[in-house]
């Protein structure tokens, strides 16, 4: 009998080998995007976000587009057609640099892109996919308004017919890249339902005034956008959707990314901590070597790899066509919640250290806490897997 062989030599950047599960495609995807943040955002975000400013954005924009980054996983119009797993390497990649270059990746492909890709005409596809692929044109997605953010269905803004046009009335709220946009995809009721418009943003009575004093993601446009009576022709409505399975279907996309997202953030606040545990000395010898010190790091690794196991095994699924809302939900839910539980914990290795802008773990933290609530709060992600594990409706 021949020789088991040999195991490689354990790894503390990836305990369970699930590098194994990549190719050579999917690696030189994280690479690439990984050394693209390393470049152009980490040398710069703490001071970013000590301002509250994403300065150069559009610039920004357009280096992601030249790596393939905006609208990635989506076939043609200048999209990279890349794999969902790759689409999620890169989220990765892009939020262990920050939540806030994670959101405009994101928002930009995963809700603008994708809601014209899948429900637009042939000419709405022509006319901005490309430009928005390359990162000249930045997008964004209004749907959340003040008065309605879990419950879409209540939205206020209207969208009434005269003659051939559309006239859209209504104010949306917390849009990532609004006041930087190119085009809004916009969410309005009509007299047949809650139909989609895509809106220059140009138009007279379009205006999106960037909302100040936030403090988490605050390397990251958010703005209001304002609907006063914008008139838009009749091939300004998205064609081949109406009701709410039309953003929700953008926002089930943008979701998936996040599971693999909130674990780049986990990943850079464990790393920090560890880096942290291996140097610091108390009591004559490194933190790292107490029992306590150990506990926290063990879990937190425990953690953040089975999370980004999830996210992978979400990802074949999606590749496969066979990925459910409900698992999405599942992803989002576990993912967030222990990526925050991981920064938490992180802090507490770096003392008081870890509230200084020279680690990342605090940022890391408060952007997580406002991915915590976007694209789905904690509650109703778990009243998505509650109506789907007992068969009964509790939202209302």
């Amino acid at each position: 009998m021949s020789a088991s062989p040999k195991p490689p030599a354990f790894d503390p950047a990836d305990p369970l080998g699930l590098d194994d599960l990549l190719d050579p495609e999917d690696l030189a995807v994280r690479d690439t995007v990984r050394s693209w943040a390393a470049d152009r955002v980490l040398p710069y975000v703490a001071d970013w976000y000590e301002r509250g400013e994403l300065p150069g954005i559009r610039e920004l924009a357009r280096e992601l587009g030249s790596i393939g980054a905006l609208g990635m996983s989506l076939d043609g119009y200048g999209c990279a057609g890349a794999s969902s797993v790759q689409y999620g390497l890169a989220c990765l990649e892009l939020e262990a640099a920050d939540s806030g270059i994670r959101s405009l990746v994101s928002v930009q492909g995963s809700l603008a892109m994708y809601a014209i890709h899948r429900y637009g005409s042939e000419e709405q596809k022509t006319e901005w996919l490309p430009r928005m692929a390359a990162g000249e044109v930045i997008g964004c997605f209004g749907l959340t308004e003040p008065d309605h953010g879990s419950d879409p269905a209540g939205m206020r803004t209207f969208a009434r017919r005269d003659g051939e046009d559309w006239v859209l009335s209504g104010r949306k709220m917390w849009i990532t890249n609004g006041s930087v946009a190119g085009v809004a995809v916009v969410w309005a009721r009509t007299e047949d339902g809650i139909r989609g418009f895509v809106v220059p943003a140009g138009s007279p009575g379009f205006s999106a005034p960037e909302i100040k004093h936030k403090w988490s993601l605050r390397a990251s446009v958010t703005s209001e956008l304002v609907l006063d009576d914008v008139r838009l022709p009749a091939g300004a409505v998205l064609p081949e959707v109406t009701g709410l399975r039309g953003p929700l279907g953008c926002l089930s996309h943008a979701r998936y990314g996040i599971v693999w997202g909130s674990m780049g953030a986990a990943r850079s606040s464990f790393e920090a901590a560890l880096d942290y545990a291996r140097t610091r000395e108390q009591f004559g010898r490194p933190i790292g070597g107490f029992q306590l010190t150990q506990a926290k790091l063990a879990d937190m690794a425990v953690e953040l790899h089975k999370g980004i196991l999830l996210a992978h095994h979400l990802g074949r699924r999606m590749d496969a066509g066979r990925l459910r809302p409900e698992q999405i939900s599942f992803g989002k839910l576990n993912n967030v919640r222990e990526a925050i539980e991981i920064c938490r914990t992180a802090r507490t290795i770096l003392g008081a250290n870890g509230i200084s802008l020279e680690y990342p773990v605090m940022r890391h933290a408060t952007n997580l806490e406002s991915v915590l609530t976007y694209e789905g709060t904690v509650e109703m992600h778990q009243l998505v897997l509650g109506k789907a594990l007992t068969g009964l409706d509790a939202f209302r």
